[in-house]
């Protein structure tokens, strides 16, 4: 394997015009995976909006069930997809079609057997949160529309590495461009279903718009041509004796499991802060509070997790292509647009919060908790987009353990203590537990600052090399590169 050249003389100099063809790329990385997370905002609030139009017991159901299935499912589904991010990526790089392909039907496998006990648990949650003493009427409510959630298992499974797949390719236009007329039929099908069927209808349409997203990629690839099987690629009893090859199993599961464990931490924090929350002073004007705030951060959320996408794409492609001073500048790029992304964040919530609080309630109560807490809110934003991002690269070098090292020591090490003893011991309430939320943001993103600073991006290289090898044309990971 030959890497690229290193001049001796600042090594560490990065050009003008290195940085402008960075930006190039990411954009156009980074527009498509905006708009794609904006789309699965703009669904999820839509079904939130339908079962609030249903009813009070529809609505306290409906949320009880949306939470419950991102905790169990979803959560960990986007959790093993990500462990296709390092494969994928670097093998695309090294022109290695053929490995990322191989991952590709791996991971949906994976997903698809992980769905099996996720499934069986949905199948039974109203019976769950019943015995957990849960308002009956609710308790009905949530298990409906988690038994009829089930087919997005499936569904779920394949869009997720899909998507992955796509986003390593360079092609992450096409899914958004798929999912964008999927949730346009979603808006009239949530409420022509919910209408008619109210809750379970809203739980088929989000699995139907899942469907139409499917079925709209395999339209679009097999109108494109690519659909078909390139003439490396193994057919019948060869591809499934291929599939069964132990070591690429292991080395998928070797990634994808601390993928999973990193996003479930910290989704499960905010879950666990929300249940929190209900057991502070004025728990209905809290929890209210509390899911203003949750969704502030979905959508501040969107900027770090697009720069994240992009960034782990682009790291695990110049990794795999041997270009180790190409991908430190992508993530000197992506920190960059990640600070400046922060600050957005923070003007947002801290300039607009009063107004964005009134789309959601005309409570005082509630209006001025929330508005007293959002700067706090946006204070962690200034620590969640960089370190997000800096996970991103964390994942691009194959290094998936470190993220959900560094996660598990933040948010439970550290700011779960700090939430529960400024809200309870100090009596701050609600205030506590986004303080807390801000102290485990700023120490996830001083660790993840520290371990992707201190990147030997040569050895990544290398290492990427024995991850995916690289493709018979090349006849190496990557030719030399002038710099």
């Amino acid at each position: 394997m030959v890497l690229e050249e290193r001049h001796d003389h600042a090594p560490n100099h990065i050009s003008m015009s290195e940085v402008m063809e960075e930006l190039k790329l990411m954009r156009s990385l980074c527009l498509p995976i905006s708009a794609l997370n904006l789309l699965h905002y703009v669904k999820s609030m839509v079904t939130v909006l339908c079962m609030g139009l249903l009813g009070r017991d529809e609505l306290a159901g409906g949320a009880l069930a949306v939470g419950l299935t991102n905790v169990t499912g979803y959560s960990v589904l986007s959790g093993l997809a990500l462990g296709l991010e390092p494969v994928a990526g670097q093998a695309f790089g090294s022109g290695n079609p053929g490995a990322a392909r191989r991952a590709l039907r791996r991971a949906v496998l994976l997903l698809l057997a992980a769905s099996l006990p996720v499934a069986a648990l949905w199948a039974c949650a109203g019976r769950a949160m019943r015995a957990a003493q849960q308002d009956a009427a609710v308790a009905r409510v949530a298990g409906s529309y988690c038994r009829y959630a089930i087919p997005d298992l499936a569904a779920t499974s394949v869009l997720l590495p899909a998507r992955v797949y796509l986003r390593s390719k360079g092609e992450p236009g096409r899914l958004t461009s798929c999912m964008a007329l999927a949730v346009a039929l979603h808006v009239p099908a949530t409420v022509y279903l919910g209408a008619r069927l109210r809750v379970p209808g809203v739980a088929m349409a989000t699995c139907a718009t899942n469907l139409a997203t499917l079925a709209f990629l395999w339209i679009s690839l097999t109108w494109a041509g690519t659909a078909q099987k390139e003439p490396d690629e193994p057919t019948g009893s060869a591809e499934w004796a291929d599939m069964a090859h132990f070591s690429e199993w292991a080395q998928l599961l070797r990634l994808s499991l601390p993928s999973c464990l990193s996003v479930c931490l910290e989704w499960w924090w905010y879950e666990l802060m929300t249940i929190t929350a209900g057991y502070l002073r004025d728990p209905a004007a809290t929890l209210a509070a509390a899911a203003i705030v949750i969704q502030t951060t979905s959508l501040l959320y969107t900027i770090s997790v697009t720069l994240s996408s992009a960034v782990s794409a682009r790291v695990a492609y110049e990794l795999g292509a041997g270009r180790p001073r190409s991908a430190h500048v992508s993530f000197v790029v992506a920190m960059g647009l990640a600070m400046v992304g922060s600050c957005v964040g923070l003007a947002w919530a801290t300039l607009g919060r009063r107004p964005w609080v009134h789309v959601f309630t005309d409570d005082p109560t509630v209006q001025s908790l929330a508005a007293s807490v959002l700067p706090v809110v946006g204070l962690c934003e200034l620590a969640n987009c960089p370190q997000t991002t800096g996970c991103g690269v964390l994942r691009g070098s194959a290094r998936p353990v470190v993220g959900a090292a560094i996660n598990l020591c933040s948010f439970y090490l550290v700011g779960a203590p700090v939430a529960l003893v400024l809200a309870f011991g100090l009596d701050m309430g609600f205030l506590g537990l986004c303080l807390g939320l801000l102290s485990a943001q700023v120490v996830c993103l001083l660790c993840v600052g520290f371990a992707t600073f201190q990147t030997d991006w040569e050895a990544e290289a290398l290492k990427a090399f024995h991850l995916v090898g690289s493709g018979d044309d090349k006849g190496g990971l990557a030719q030399k590169e002038n710099v």
